[in-house]
């Protein structure tokens, strides 16, 4: 795997290396010792997909509260998605940026988001698959979110937005 270090300070983008044949290809996508080399937390306890029928669903931005905070995993199975992350560390030099990068099921590249990010994600197509592996267990009361288009963050979303949930929709200007 190739590791590259974003400029929020814990964040990478991790491309799979092939090792392809005229069969196709084959490629890790998940390694304890890579990870360990990198910095990054190995426990890994849950894994979920979202799956998401119309192209312009927005998911996010998303987060699990203290004690319950997690690190995710987040790679496209299907489709395609412009993924979005959030450093919401008030202690952080990025604190309250944002980055954002295309994951689809042919580039097959990964994003790891620490503990503290806000993570959410806009369709770019129809039938668009995410599939995330986290290092805590859901626990409904930690979930949390701030507002996809709070003018706190500028987040610039690349196409329009043609469905969002009403919880989404109902997160309140953000407020450290």
């Amino acid at each position: 795997m190739r590791f590259l270090e974003t400029k929020l300070q814990g964040t990478f983008f991790i491309d799979p290396e092939r090792r392809e044949d005229e069969r196709g290809f084959f490629a890790r996508v998940f390694c304890m010792e890579e990870f360990q080399a990198q910095g990054l937390e190995t426990r890994l306890v849950q894994c979920s997909i979202s799956f998401n029928r119309q192209k312009g669903t927005l998911r996010g931005m998303h987060f699990q509260a203290s004690p319950f905070a997690e690190n995710r995993l987040v790679r496209c199975t299907m489709g395609a998605a412009y993924d979005v992350i959030l450093d919401l560390r008030s202690g952080s030099s990025s604190f309250k940026q944002w980055l954002a990068i295309e994951l689809s099921a042919d580039n097959r590249r990964m994003v790891y988001v620490p503990r503290g990010f806000a993570h959410g994600f806009l369709t770019l197509e129809n039938d668009t698959e995410i599939f995330y592996q986290m290092s805590e267990f859901y626990h409904p009361e930690a979930a949390q979110g701030v507002r996809w288009d709070d003018p706190a963050f500028s987040i610039h979303w690349p196409i329009p937005i043609s469905l969002i949930s009403d919880k989404d929709l109902s997160y309140k200007d953000f407020n450290p």
